[in-house]
């Protein structure tokens, strides 16, 4: 039928599997997305680079580009691989991506609770799939794994320390790193008072089921996240993902497929349904006819045994 869209939603959306948590060296050893000693991390340095406000000053700037390039492997907790690469945006929540994992390259377009997934094959004439993720009026509650996202979640938290200066993937940056447990991450205080209460919220609800978060984070000189390693656990188990993220304020918007292209799975399924209800009536309409006809058969065979002729089997 049609390549399926990873939402973890997930990806989500699949599923859908987190990308929250951070993964890499733990005290003053280099993280494996940087390539170049720290250095910084104490004295006037440090406080030039404070967690709190760094982290806080990113993500205005952040929220302000809208848009990014995004690069992420993930290995989830089944220990299966799977990457996606293309354009990651917030508030609302979209990307346009191709997924690539044990299935065919798929391309999948979100645009808050819609997702639009690229058929292999057209389905009536049309070449996309839309499933609303929204349920009873509801917004469906996931991560996106967005930027945004990321320094959502380490607004105003203590734990995260600033490692120093670093090469991320070419890239003179500052590393930031923190563990987090659930409480933390449900924890508000006024520094998320800086994200609009309605994606507070949001985040709060999405992160309800996240035991724990590893996050190491690196910021350019530009001021945006450029890139996080992380390892979030849940009760499925650990997902290790390394996001890479580019062009901020620079990609272009995500767009929905046309909508002439675009077939609805409620519609799809509700047609299915029908189709499967009137193939139930038709085997029903069948047998009744071969009852009728074996009943026909069983009183012409006693007329004739009747008649003294042996019936239809013979004398």
């Amino acid at each position: 039928m049609h390549k399926a869209v990873r939402t973890r939603a997930g990806i989500a959306i699949a599923g859908i599997a987190l990308l929250v948590g951070g993964l890499t060296a733990c005290g003053g050893d280099q993280a494996d997305g940087g390539s170049g000693t720290a250095e910084g991390g104490h004295g006037a340095d440090a406080k030039a680079h404070a967690p709190a406000e760094a982290v806080k000053a990113s993500y205005l700037k952040t929220v302000a580009a809208k848009f990014a390039k995004a690069e992420l492997s993930i290995v989830g907790a089944d220990g299966k691989t799977s990457t996606q690469s293309g354009t990651k945006g917030w508030y609302p929540s979209s990307h346009d991506l191709l997924l690539k994992g044990e299935r065919p390259e798929a391309r999948s377009i979100m645009i808050e609770d819609l997702i639009y997934t690229q058929l292999d094959k057209p389905l009536k004439g049309k070449t996309w799939m839309k499933m609303n993720l929204a349920k009873d009026g509801k917004p469906g509650v996931r991560l996106n794994d967005d930027p945004a996202e990321y320094l959502a979640m380490l607004l105003g938290q203590e734990k995260v320390t600033h490692v120093g200066a670093e090469k991320a993937d070419g890239i003179d940056a500052q590393h930031y790193k923190g563990t987090l447990t659930n409480e933390d991450l449900l924890k508000a205080d006024e520094s998320t008072k800086v994200m609009e209460e309605k994606n507070r919220q949001y985040l709060h609800e999405s992160v309800k089921h996240v035991k724990s978060v590893e996050v190491d984070l690196w910021i350019d000189k530009d001021g945006y996240p450029v890139r996080v390693d992380s390892v979030s656990t849940d009760g499925s188990g650990s997902t290790k993902t390394t996001a890479k993220f580019t062009d901020f304020g620079k990609a272009a918007p995500v767009q929905a497929p046309p909508a002439d292209q675009v077939v609805d799975l409620e519609d799809s399924l509700k047609d299915t349904d029908q189709s499967l209800k009137d193939t139930r009536e038709s085997l029903k309409e069948t047998d009744q006819k071969l009852k009728d006809v074996d009943a026909d058969l069983k009183e012409a065979d006693k007329t004739l045994r009747d008649a003294g002729l042996g019936g239809l089997g013979g004398s």
